[in-house]
C-alpha cells in the first residue's frame, strides 16, 4: 500500500509517517519544504503548496490512502490566508483523491471546532459547531471538517479525528514556545480556578489515526443524515456496515488533568522553572485585547504574546466523552501521561 501523509514532515505527521512504515507501507509525504528527516527515513517528498490543485494531485497520484494532517495553525494572521490552505487545501485533497480514486481519507481536525467559550466537561461528539468561532483557525479547521465528512460516500470512505494538545518527544510547537516563555519569565497562571484539560501524547494520535483507516472501507451502502448539516440533503453520511465513515471522533489521553498542573508538567520535563504567579482573567483578557490592538494597528504579522481565544482556552474545561472512539475505532492510548513525560525528559535532558 502506498500512502500520501499530507504535512509528513510536522510534528503529527512524522509520527504516522513512522508508523505507516512500520505497517509495512511506501510512504509519500506533501509539504512547503523538503525535510531531513524524512529523507533520512527513506521517504519520497513532494514539494508544494495545499492550494495548488495541480501540486495536490500530482502527491496523490498512485496512493491508495490519504491522511490529511497539514494545516495553517496558530491564531494570528489575515482569514483569508487561513481559509486558503484549511478549506481550499482540503477541497483540492477532496478533488484529488476523487480524482485518482483513493479510497480511504482520514482527517486531522482539532476538538476547537466545537469550542463556544464555555466549559466542555465530558463532552461527545454530538456537541454542535458554534455560531461564532474567537479565531480564524478553529473556524476554518470547523468548515473544512464538514467539507471531509459530506464527501464520504461509497466510493470515498472519509473520516476526521479530533486530537487535543498532541505533545512528546519531537514537538517542535507546543513545548518551544512554553519552555522559551518560562525561561524568559512571561508565563502566569491565568484566574484561580481548577479547570480540567485533556491532552494526548503524539504516539496515541498517530496510533488512533492508523487504527481509523483500518476500519475505514469504501464501496458500503451510504445513509443520509442531514441532522448535523442541515435539511438540504448534504449531511454527515455512514453504513451501519461501516460505522467509521463520515464521523468526527475526539481522541486524548482520558487522562484531564488541572490545566496549570499539565503544563508544569510538561515544563519540569523540559527542565524549564514552573509557572507559579497568577493573573486575574479580567486582567488577562484585557492585556490580550490591547495586544491584539496594538497588532492591528501596526499590522504587525506576528501572534501577540496573549489573545482572547489562549485566556479562554485556559480558563475553560476541555476534556472529552472517549466513547465513541473505544468502541468504533478500538482506541486506547497505549502511552500513559506518566510514560510520556519520562520519555520527554529523557530526550529533553538526557543524563
Amino acid at each position: 500500500m502506498k500512502v500520501l501523509v499530507t504535512g509528513g514532515g510536522g510534528f503529527l505527521g512524522q509520527a504516522i509517517v513512522r508508523l505507516s512504515q512500520a505497517r509495512g507501507c511506501t510512504v509519500r509525504s506533501f509539504s512547503r519544504h523538503e525535510h531531513p528527516a524524512l529523507r533520512a527515513l527513506g521517504v519520497e517528498q513532494q514539494q508544494g503548496d495545499l492550494a495548488d490543485a495541480e501540486a495536490v494531485a500530482s502527491a496523490v497520484a498512485g496512493c491508495d490512502m490519504v491522511f490529511h494532517v497539514a494545516a495553517k495553525p496558530g491564531l494570528w494572521g489575515p482569514y483569508s490566508e487561513y481559509h486558503r490552505i484549511n478549506v481550499t487545501g482540503t477541497e483540492n485533497v477532496l478533488a484529488a483523491c476523487r480524482q485518482h480514486r483513493v479510497g480511504r481519507l482520514i482527517y486531522t481536525s482539532s476538538p476547537s471546532v466545537v469550542f463556544d467559550g464555555r466549559d466542555m466537561e465530558g463532552v461527545d461528539e454530538s456537541v454542535p459547531y458554534p455560531a461564532h468561532f474567537e479565531a480564524h483557525y478553529p473556524q476554518t479547521k470547523a468548515l473544512a471538517e464538514q467539507l471531509v465528512l459530506r464527501a464520504n460516500d461509497a466510493r470515498l470512505a472519509t473520516v476526521a479525528l479530533r486530537p487535543h494538545l498532541i505533545w512528546g518527544p519531537g514537538d517542535n510547537h507546543l513545548l518551544p514556545r512554553l519552555v522559551a516563555r518560562a525561561r524568559a519569565g512571561q508565563l502566569r497562571r491565568i484566574g484561580w480556578e481548577r479547570k480540567l484539560i485533556d491532552t494526548i501524547h503524539v504516539e496515541n494520535a498517530a496510533e488512533a489515526h492508523w487504527l481509523a483507516a483500518e476500519r475505514l472501507t469504501p464501496g458500503c451502502l451510504v445513509e443520509r443524515a442531514s441532522s448535523l448539516f442541515g435539511p438540504e440533503g448534504t449531511g454527515r453520511k455512514h453504513c451501519s456496515t461501516n460505522p467509521v465513515a463520515g464521523k468526527a471522533y475526539f481522541i486524548s489521553q482520558g487522562e484531564p488533568k488541572e490545566v496549570w498542573e499539565m503544563i508544569n508538567s510538561l515544563l519540569q520535563a523540559a527542565g524549564a522553572p514552573r509557572v507559579v504567579r497568577t493573573i486575574p482573567k479580567r486582567v488577562a483578557l484585557l492585556l490580550a485585547w490591547g495586544l491584539e490592538t496594538l497588532h492591528r494597528v501596526t499590522r504587525n504579522p506576528c501572534e501577540p504574546r496573549l489573545t482572547r481565544f489562549v485566556v479562554k482556552e485556559l480558563c475553560t474545561s476541555h476534556w472529552f466523552n472517549l466513547a465513541a472512539a473505544r468502541r468504533d475505532l478500538g482506541y486506547a492510548p497505549k502511552v500513559s501521561i506518566a510514560d510520556g513525560l519520562r520519555r520527554l525528559e529523557l530526550e529533553l535532558r538526557p543524563a
